[in-house]
């Protein structure tokens, strides 16, 4: 029935489209450039109107008329990037279009001042320290406003966005909420929302307005909030609902599989994305991280390449280019990229987590914290900064700061295999056995990616002189590696292997005992090991046979015969 509603809501796609060429002209006249560019994406993906369609333009108040050509002169000069002049001019403007303008003006101004303060003296790892001078007087003034209920919804956005950057940010999601129930349409304001929001719990405690745009946030916070399977269903519905065409659908929903690490379905969408929209940038750091880890060299080198001839000052372009260098194990020249990427937006999370990496591939624990640390800053919900930082840690032997960055990246991933067993590891150094076996465990049945829980769980049985379990767990593990048919670097069939056959041998199960041994062989680390075993069980059989004895099964035998290697 919900989804009947919903349909119903985007079943007039003319009603949407009009309301999308209204909030993108809103949008332009106020200098909001990613929001009109959001609005004229989907306006875009949805087919063109008849000319007795199109919505009428904004109502003009008297006090408009006034300040058109005030508003007119600034808006030049604001776009030129000259936003005290533009300040200057809209000083005694009575209209709220005006009003906005001037505010805004004076924020970004501050903003330009900041940024080129950073990049004229500091170094990319030491950005917290300049601040925006104009925030707290932009304060005062919007909060006068503010009680006195005189803020539109650009200007209540505005003055989110002036509380976050001071760090007020319980006072900022309030400030969002309200701009989204006064605006619902202008997309800057839910995505200011999205970056507070720090679990489903907060995302269902909000009463948000209930227009169509809700579910593009929705499904975006869905995928910020690593709930994948929840965001794809909400983007499906999207695309049945009309937005099938739209490239920002496609390339959310490409992110969403990139961060399950559904490396296949990922790369086609982006392949894509790229036919459909080849001199696009954004999206494209992800897109680069996927061929990295799929070490797609010639892939790589062509995406770099390419999106140098498109502009090569971009965040984006210089990820890509880090990430190249990283994969031919440049660490240092992938490193100056990550910072120039930083120079260009210190608000970069990405680049931030893959400096971290480039400093820990150079041995340079101390940079790598402070990267990892900022990433953290800019996003606490970056599980790969946690997981970073557990990392950098237990190369120092601190294991109790390990335990403290892995769960909170186990927190923030509950499913991912990789945090379960570094937090068992962190457990088994502090001697908490008992966790240690649930971690290894969890890994195992959440479906472990490195096949590693398995083998690290057998080794603990097996140090706790633990030999049933351990015996069970080897047996799990070569099952395993043998039914998934890849080969794996760090297979260690035959450490289980060995095991096993002395685990057989002890407990007088000689058939069994003997498989494993012959299985040694075909290992060049077990060969001796094998040929030793095999002689004594056939000293024990000559020994039994001598004295007629039949052994007394004491252990059920594990079943090795159901597979083979």
């Amino acid at each position: 029935n919900a989804v009947q509603s919903r349909l119903v809501e985007f079943g007039d796609l003319v009603q949407i489209k009009k309301q999308l060429i209204s909030v993108i002209s809103l949008c332009k006249e106020r200098g909001l450039v990613h929001s009109v560019k959001w609005a004229s994406e989907l306006a875009f993906a949805l087919d063109p109107l008849p000319k007795n369609e199109l919505p009428p333009s904004a109502t003009f108040t008297e006090e408009d008329a006034q300040d058109l050509d005030a508003l007119g002169l600034a808006k030049s000069y604001f776009d030129l990037k000259e936003y005290d002049r533009a300040a200057y001019f809209l000083r005694g403007c009575r209209s709220q279009k005006a009003y906005f303008l001037y505010m805004y003006s004076r924020y970004l101004s501050g903003e330009k001042k900041k940024d080129d303060e950073t990049v004229d003296s500091l170094g990319p790892l030491e950005k917290g320290q300049v601040r925006n001078e104009a925030l707290r007087e932009l304060r005062v003034e919007l909060s006068k406003k503010h009680s006195a209920g005189e803020l539109d919804g650009f200007t209540l956005y505005l003055y989110g966005v002036v509380l976050r950057k001071l760090d007020l940010l319980k006072e900022a999601v309030d400030v969002f909420v309200e701009a989204t129930h006064a605006l619902p349409l202008h997309w800057g304001a839910w995505l200011e929302l999205c970056n507070l929001i720090t679990n489903i719990d907060m995302l269902k405690s909000l009463s948000l307005p209930d227009c169509w745009i809700r579910d593009f946030f929705i499904a975006h916070m869905y995928t910020e909030l690593q709930m994948i399977k929840e965001a794809l269903q909400k983007y499906q519905s999207l695309i049945e609902s009309g937005f099938s065409k739209s490239t920002y659908i496609v390339s959310q929903i490409a992110v969403a599989y990139h961060n399950i690490r559904d490396i296949d379905q990922a790369l086609a969408l982006f392949n894509e994305l790229r036919e459909q929209d080849p001199f696009r940038i954004e999206n494209m750091d992800t897109f680069s991280n996927l061929l990295y880890v799929r070490s797609m060299k010639p892939e790589l080198s062509y995406l770099a390449h390419n999106l140098v001839e498109i502009d090569k000052y971009r965040v984006e372009t210089c990820c890509v280019i880090g990430n190249y260098y990283s994969l031919r194990s440049q660490h240092e020249k992938a490193a100056l990229y990550f910072q120039r990427a930083l120079k260009l937006n210190p608000r970069c999370l990405g680049a931030w987590t893959l400096m971290g990496h480039e400093y820990m591939e150079m041995k340079n624990t101390s940079a790598a914290i402070q990267a990892y640390r900022h990433a953290i800053e800019v996003n606490k919900r970056d599980y790969r900064a946690w997981y970073g930082l557990g990392q950098t840690y237990e190369i120092l032997k601190m294991p109790f700061y390990c335990l403290y960055y892995y769960r909170k990246a186990h927190q923030l991933r509950p499913n991912d295999s990789r945090m379960l067993v570094a937090l068992g590891e962190s457990y088994e150094k502090l001697s908490q056995h008992v966790e240690a076996k649930k971690c290894y465990w969890r890994a195992y049945s959440v479906g472990d990616v490195e096949r590693m829980a398995l083998l690290k769980l057998a080794k603990l049985h097996e140090q706790l002189n633990e030999s049933d379990d351990a015996a069970q767990c080897y047996i799990i593990y070569i099952q395993d590696i043998f039914f998934c048919g890849e080969q794996l670097e760090h297979a260690e069939v035959s450490t289980a292997l060995r095991y096993l056959g002395q685990y057989y041998f002890k407990n007088k199960l000689y058939e069994e005992a003997s498989l494993c041994a012959q299985r040694c062989c075909d290992y060049n680390d077990a060969r001796e090991e094998g040929k030793a075993l095999l002689r004594q069980i056939s000293q024990v059989r000559d020994h039994m046979e001598a004295s007629n004895t039949t052994p007394v099964r004491r252990v059920s035998p594990l079943d090795l015969s159901s597979f083979s290697p």
